[in-house]
């Protein structure tokens, strides 16, 4: 029987390890001076997206909450312009930097469907 990897249905979890994730990538990308600068960007976004998201489950108010969330999506379209930027030759390192842009491109749709969600239950 084959096992099915299935992503986590908790979203604080899932953004964590999105998070660690591309960390862990980034130490794999080319050492260019622009990739320097491009790194330090994605880790900034991609750490974000978790924290706006905790601080969205502890928010005090619907108004409160949907503004945590429109910044979660925010920042995941952020690291997803950044994570495009990187300059990679390696077709590896380049098939890996896809799955994040295609992990990334998920959660923003979450995130779009939530403040939705939000914003039509007024």
């Amino acid at each position: 029987m084959t096992e099915v990897k299935t992503k986590p249905f908790d979203l604080e979890e899932r953004t964590l390890k999105y998070a660690k994730d591309v960390f862990r990538f980034i130490h794999t990308c080319p050492k260019t001076l622009i990739n320097s600068e491009l790194a330090k960007q994605v880790i900034r976004s991609a750490g974000s997206v978790g924290a706006n998201y905790i601080e969205a489950q502890e928010a005090l108010s619907r108004k409160d909450f949907a503004m945590r969330v429109k910044i979660c999506r925010k920042e995941i379209k952020e690291s997803i312009y950044w994570l495009r930027l990187l300059e990679i030759k390696d077709k590896a390192i380049e098939e890996k930097r896809d799955r994040f842009l295609l992990e990334a491109s998920e959660l923003l749709k979450i995130f779009s469907s939530i403040v939705g969600k939000v914003n039509n239950s007024h």
